[in-house]
């Protein structure tokens, strides 16, 4: 599973850019994505204090759309 993100800057939130996250597992149960995703996405928030996470989805490998 991946968690698809659109961040945008905090100093321009107009500017933003889609993103990428894998998961830790290669499962497509979307449920355990969506139970695990808040603190991964988390994480990925505290890495990048300059970015504020607009919108994000969970996808399965190989199925990810082009858009958000």
């Amino acid at each position: 599973m991946l968690i698809l993100l659109s961040a945008c800057l905090l100093s321009q939130p107009t500017q933003c850019h889609d993103d990428q996250i894998p998961m830790s597992y290669q499962g497509t149960n979307p449920f355990i994505c969506l139970r695990h995703a808040q603190s991964v996405l988390a994480e990925w928030q505290a890495a990048h204090p300059e970015l504020h996470v607009a919108k994000w989805r969970c996808a399965v490998r190989g199925t990810v759309p082009r858009d958000l």
